[in-house]
């Protein structure tokens, strides 16, 4: 084969794809989508008091998992939604879990490269009552598989997901109200 610039290119290029392939083979088992069901991810977070918390304090309950930022309008536009809703089905079966992905200081980048805002000052301003966690670094996202935000993930009983929304979502539309209901109704 002469040192021909196209050959090398071809080779460089057959080979880099031969490499993707056989990594996508190899981790097949390793790369699952995270949505309608399958098993939620286990994660931490910190409540606004500083304590750590797992995903596994709400096993047993129906679960609003909502990832958000301060910085996202469509996440403040969301938020009264949500607020509605927990009033509405005020169940202890139930539990709206907020996981904030703001930087760990006010306007310090935070993982998502957005100036961080303060998680307790934005629940406190507008009334939400539910639980605000807070994931500094991010990691959420990357479990999750969030590709925007506002993301959520309604979590059944027995830790599976049975519906994953991206954007904006009007919480407390009866559609949403009955579904939540309709998964209260189920047994663990």
């Amino acid at each position: 084969m002469s040192k021909n610039p196209s050959n090398v290119l071809y080779l460089l290029a057959t080979t880099f794809a031969l490499g993707v392939i056989l990594l996508a083979w190899t981790g097949r088992g390793h790369y699952e989508p995270v949505g309608p069901g399958a098993e939620a991810p286990y994660f931490e977070a910190v409540t606004l008091q500083g304590d750590t918390v797992s995903i596994d304090r709400y096993r047993g309950r129906v679960v609003l998992l909502n990832i958000w930022a301060t910085w996202c309008p469509p996440c403040v536009e969301e938020m009264p939604s949500m607020q509605r809703l927990y009033e509405r089905l005020d169940n202890d079966d139930f539990e709206i879990v907020a996981v904030s992905v703001d930087g760990r200081r006010r306007g310090q980048i935070g993982p998502l490269g957005r100036p961080a805002g303060d998680p307790g000052e934005f629940a406190r301003s507008l009334g939400l009552t539910f639980p605000i966690l807070w994931d500094p670094d991010g990691h959420i996202t990357r479990l999750y598989q969030t590709v925007g935000l506002p993301e959520s993930y309604v979590i059944g009983r027995d830790g599976t997901i049975y519906s994953r929304v991206t954007g904006i979502t009007e919480w407390d539309h009866p559609e949403y109200v009955r579904f939540i209901r309709r998964l209260l109704e189920q047994e663990a």
